[in-house]
């Protein structure tokens, strides 16, 4: 399932995916591939994304049925 919560955030704080790669210590394609549903990160990883984007993990993770 796409990501939209976390493709829209990084949009909001004006990041492109290799600047918000840059500041979780990941490539692009790993951002890439989180956005397009591909790849589950760990939770260590979403909780830096959650740092980097201001973000808790309920609002950028958390699936709605």
């Amino acid at each position: 399932m796409k990501n939209l919560k976390l493709k829209s955030a990084r949009a909001a704080k004006d990041l492109s995916q290799q600047q918000l790669a840059d500041l979780v210590g990941v490539s692009r394609q790993t951002i890439n591939a989180i956005e397009k549903g591909d790849y589950n990160p760990t939770i260590r990883l979403c909780l830096s994304i959650c740092r980097a984007l201001d973000k808790t993990l309920d609002e950028l993770f958390w699936e709605e049925e």
